[in-house]
């Protein structure tokens, strides 16, 4: 596939033959890796919601098409992740254990509101972070735009996870409780995994870097530290606005999975 036949959201045309690029083979294989985990995450982000949907009694139509759109969101951007893989190269990169481990703790979650604390309000709201850092640090075009458009997506999907642990937590102040030891258990369950894998932290790094030149590394992995710390910031905003005081968002945010889903 060459770059004009990547089409996304709506008249955008990403990678148009007007924007072509060109970038380092290894810079390829690290966008290659990221989208590879981004694919893998999208997948989880996709099932949960489309498992809940199934669930509503019908005279919830509202929540039901919600949920049927955050589905088909996350569709949408398993579909042109994998083709800005496949862009330049012939298969997707590597998938671990532990990455997947982290994920099934998020599908494997019966309850409603304490899936919209972990997959909303704690992954989601990571993953906004990191979509914003790869449409800043993307070597491409195609690349920056199509986590732009992502991310305008789940931002959709945190507000709706917020807003309905806010008015639930409104309703029954004890939820709080319930959604802390929520994060206490699946923090605890992964507590052996190796969270993040080594290759997507070093693909981060390089894309950031944009090279091998040890400036360029050093300045990439300031990137990547500040992206990990504004995850962490955004974490502990969105559980103040739930109700959690200062010092038990920070200890909670803290405990949020190495894999940042």
């Amino acid at each position: 596939m060459t770059p004009s036949g990547l089409r996304t959201w709506g008249t955008c045309t990403c990678g148009s033959q007007g924007a072509p690029f060109d970038i380092p083979d290894e810079v390829e294989d690290a966008v290659v890796q990221v989208m590879t985990y981004l694919i893998e995450n999208e997948t989880a982000a996709l099932v949960i919601p489309a498992r809940f949907a199934s669930q509503v009694h019908p005279h919830y139509r509202e929540v039901m098409q919600l949920l049927a759109i955050q589905a088909a969101d996350e569709a949408r951007h398993i579909e042109v992740f994998t083709r800005r893989a496949l862009l330049r190269r012939e298969s997707l990169a590597l998938s671990t254990v532990g990455g997947q481990q982290s994920l099934k703790t998020l599908v494997d979650e019966p309850d409603f509101s304490m899936s919209s604390m972990l997959l909303s309000v704690m992954g989601e709201g990571s993953f906004l972070s990191l979509l914003w850092f790869l449409h800043e640090v993307g070597p491409d075009p195609v690349t920056r735009e199509v986590a732009k458009l992502a991310a305008h997506d789940e931002a959709r999907h945190v507000a709706f996870g917020l807003a309905h642990l806010s008015h639930h937590i409104s309703e029954d102040p004890s939820l709080l409780g319930r959604l802390a030891l929520a994060i206490e258990q699946r923090h605890d369950s992964l507590s052996s995994s190796a969270g993040l894998n080594q290759e997507v932290f070093d693909a981060l790094l390089l894309m950031a870097a944009g090279s091998w030149e040890l400036d360029d590394l050093r300045r990439g992995w300031q990137r990547v530290q500040e992206l990990v710390r504004h995850m962490d910031d955004g974490r502990r905003s969105r559980l103040a606005r739930l109700g959690f005081g200062e010092k038990e968002a920070e200890a909670l945010s803290s405990l949020h999975t190495r894999n940042f889903m």
